[in-house]
């Protein structure tokens, strides 16, 4: 059983390599074996998010539903990276304990 489990994960893994869809996510999850062993949360926001399909100003700002991209600390464009990884108002949830 466990050879079967293995060769799935090596094959999804190989479309997963080839394919071209799912750009943005694969910048977050690059390794299917890896991804499998991260217990996540999967909530409507999370894969919106990680999917590219997030609500943020530069994705309303592409669709022209909004003038400006800027995200609302006033430090850069509102994309998903500046949200996870830069966004000053958002220092505390990202501090770990």
């Amino acid at each position: 059983m466990k050879d079967l489990e293995e060769e799935s994960v090596k094959e999804w893994q190989r479309k997963w390599t080839q394919t071209n869809k799912g750009r943005t996510t694969k910048e977050y999850f690059p390794d299917v074996s890896e991804r499998l062993k991260i217990k996540l949360q999967l909530t409507q926001n999370f894969t919106a998010i990680v999917s590219g399909h997030g609500k943020t100003r530069d994705y309303l700002h592409r669709f022209k539903i909004i003038e400006e991209p800027t995200c609302s600390c006033g430090e850069g464009v509102q994309t998903t990276d500046h949200i996870i990884y830069e966004c000053k108002r958002l220092t505390k949830e990202r501090e770990t304990d």
